[in-house]
């Protein structure tokens, strides 16, 4: 059953913000974490069909990611530096409260047009909590007081005389002024625990999942979906991938390859030491790394297991197989980004859009 949207799919990418690329690698990254690289950077996806960029949080260094630009500060110089590109700036509950968040995110709202939106990111890494002084809760715990952090910002842009009651946060009779301009900011949430999925079903705009094949995120999407359903909420969803994309099939793979061969395997094995121990917190002791291999692990959110490694054609086609797949958006990383997001919108944006033109022409199929 294919759960495409008639939608044509967007394009994101990871912001660069933190050092080290998307990596965890010793090979040449001709990425930089400073801003006037960013700048640059950004107005190249804007101009090539990129409509989102996601800014990441790091506080502590760690897995190669040795210096870190503060996310929501950061976003900010990129959007004043863009004029269509979205800015996703990840917040993560526990350093902020929904108050400070609704507020800086409403302002930064007014000076963009409204391109600005969060990701609300639950945390996985304890070594980073304890490192800043912050409490670490349980698995469950943890999707919990994202939720509430959710309902309590989604309160404060649209409600006048805000009460909220949770076991997290208390507001009373809280107006903020001025709200965010309509559309509202828009909501991403990660994660591909049960607690994970059933909170985005829940209260969240957008979804992320670690890249996986066509069949598993199907399979993730139906589930999404059908829990959405019965709360009468729709949610959208955002695949992790990291693109390699050369003029033959044999350059892209040497190149994953030479990823491979170089990657620090300390630094590899001690993230995927942190993000199964998050996963096996969880209830059904899975989490989003639950099944990655040595080489899934060396790209942070399993972007290689989508597989967009190959010509612009084979990866075209494979981005629409996870189109069908439910796929709303693409988050891309890649290794040289600059030259690499241009190439790939100008090379693999416009066949997309050839292939879902031609299957736009299809009859829909009874599902």
């Amino acid at each position: 059953m294919s759960h495409a949207n008639r939608e044509p799919v967007k394009f994101a990418y990871w912001v660069p913000n933190v050092s080290g690329g998307l990596v965890i690698s010793n090979i040449e990254q001709r990425t930089s974490w400073s801003i006037d690289y960013n700048r640059k950077l950004a107005q190249i996806a804007e101009e090539n069909g990129f409509e989102y960029a996601l800014s990441q949080i790091r506080f502590t260094a760690g897995y190669g990611a040795e210096f870190q630009h503060e996310s929501v500060s950061f976003s900010h110089a990129l959007l004043e530096a863009t004029k269509t590109l979205k800015v996703i700036a990840a917040i993560l509950p526990g350093p902020w409260n929904p108050a400070l968040a609704a507020k800086q995110i409403a302002t930064i709202n007014h000076l963009t047009n409204g391109r600005v939106a969060v990701n609300v990111v639950s945390g996985w890494f304890r070594g980073e909590f304890a490192a800043i002084g912050e409490h670490w809760l349980d698995h469950d715990e943890r999707y919990r007081r994202s939720e509430e952090f959710i309902r309590a910002l989604r309160g404060i842009w649209t409600e006048d005389n805000f009460t909220f009651r949770g076991d997290f946060y208390r507001f009373n009779n809280y107006s903020l002024k001025p709200k965010p301009i309509d559309p509202q900011p828009e909501i991403f949430q990660g994660g591909s625990s049960r607690a994970a999925r059933d909170m985005a079903a829940r209260v969240s705009d957008w979804y992320f999942t670690n890249g996986n094949t066509p069949d598993q995120i199907a399979k993730q999407v139906s589930d999404i979906r059908q829990k959405a359903k019965e709360s009468d909420h729709s949610v959208r969803v955002g695949v992790n991938a990291f693109a390699i994309v050369r003029e033959t099939e044999e350059e892209a793979k040497a190149i994953l390859a030479e990823i491979v061969e170089k990657a620090n395997p300390e630094a590899v094995n001690a993230f995927g030491h942190e993000v199964k121990n998050a996963g096996k917190a969880s209830p059904e002791g899975e989490g989003n790394w639950a099944k990655s291999s040595f080489e899934d692990l060396v790209q942070y959110n399993d972007g290689f297991r989508s597989n967009l490694i190959g010509t612009p054609r084979q990866v075209a086609e494979r981005i629409l197989d996870l189109k069908r797949a439910g796929a709303d958006l693409i988050l891309l990383g890649f290794l040289h980004f600059q030259e690499e997001v241009e190439y790939f919108g100008k090379h693999v944006i416009p066949l997309v859009r050839e292939l879902e033109a031609a299957e736009a022409l299809q009859p829909v199929a009874a599902e």
